[in-house]
């Protein structure tokens, strides 16, 4: 037990204190990777929930990254330029809420639709319902379209400013080492036992006397609101957000960090996260086809180490 703690006290005072170490040694590039790496680690931790303890493979959660991130753009587009007065602010706890709820009503409407079949045919529909959310933001001319909106001005909160990195990366990694926490709670809560009873034998649980289609779509709808308000952090670190960050490509990156780190673990999400970004700078360095040797390195985590990264590191995974 001890030693547990003691490596996963490493890992998450690794991924505070190294890029903050970095940027002061003149090194701000770091800082930036660390801080997207926080804000994808947040969305995976949220995606862990139901493809992990769930059994709910989701291959449209991205739609609640850009979801998030527009509920921070547009109200700060028309407090730029005077329109809508009823959304036009920069106020943080309003854009951070909105995020939340429209990403939570959004996953509660679909949720009610894609909880109603399983396998291929829920990811099926997953994916469409975020096909229609990326096809809406490039119909509406007013937030660019196809071509993004820019974010001019980031949320804003008392005694914390978005402007300055060393504080955005700050909030972030707080954000994440919270949200884990969160879903390890929620796990080995009675609400998780049932979740993950679901993903062994649904129909058991079903004679048992659950509603399993209630434990389901809550989980479904706190799912889409981490990533949501992942998606709000992603729109105040880039400044920028468009259509292209809901591409299903995305949420296929979101499993892939889930898959590669180890599913059903609390570390899980956060060890393919880093796996995942540091992969992408140094293969994309080296080629533009880096999706391939990625993709074999994938095929070969999934084949021969069993519960992904997280079980390489002895008693690091807290596997289910």
């Amino acid at each position: 037990m001890q030693k547990k703690v003691f490596v996963q006290g490493l890992i998450l005072a690794a991924v505070l204190i190294v890029p903050l170490l970095l940027n002061y040694m003149g090194h701000p590039f770091y800082l930036d990777l660390a801080t997207r790496l926080c804000i994808l680690a947040i969305a995976a931790v949220g995606l862990n929930l139901i493809l992990g303890y769930g059994g709910m493979i989701s291959f449209g959660h991205a739609a609640y990254l850009g979801l998030g991130a527009y509920a921070v753009g547009i109200p700060a587009h028309h407090w730029l330029y005077g329109g809508m007065d009823a959304i036009a602010t920069t106020n943080g706890f309003v854009q951070f809420g909105l995020a939340l709820l429209v990403s939570g009503i959004f996953a509660l409407l679909t949720g009610l639709v894609c909880l109603k079949v399983k396998g291929v045919y829920f990811i099926m529909i997953t994916m469409a319902f975020a096909q229609m959310v990326y096809y809406l933001f490039i119909s509406i001319a007013e937030y660019g379209g196809d071509d993004g909106l820019v974010i001019d001005t980031r949320s804003e909160f008392p005694l914390v400013n978005f402007d300055d990195a060393t504080q955005l990366f700050t909030i972030c990694a707080v954000s994440l080492f919270f949200v884990m926490w969160l879903v390890w709670r929620i796990s080995k809560s009675q609400f998780g036992m049932v979740l993950a009873g679901i993903k062994g034998n649904e129909q058991r649980m079903i004679a048992m006397g659950y509603n399993t289609f209630a434990y389901k779509l809550a989980a479904y709808v706190i799912s889409g609101m981490i990533c949501g308000f992942s998606g709000a952090l992603l729109g105040n670190f880039t400044t920028f957000i468009s259509p292209e960050m809901i591409d299903w490509a995305r949420s296929g990156e979101l499993m892939f960090m889930v898959i590669l780190g180890g599913v059903a673990t609390t570390f899980g999400p956060l060890l393919g996260a880093i796996t995942f970004i540091i992969l992408e700078e140094v293969l994309s360095t080296i080629t533009i086809y880096w999706h391939l040797p990625f993709g074999l390195l994938l095929i070969g985590v999934v084949m021969f180490v069993k519960g992904g990264l997280s079980a390489l590191i002895p008693k690091a995974g807290d596997k289910e």
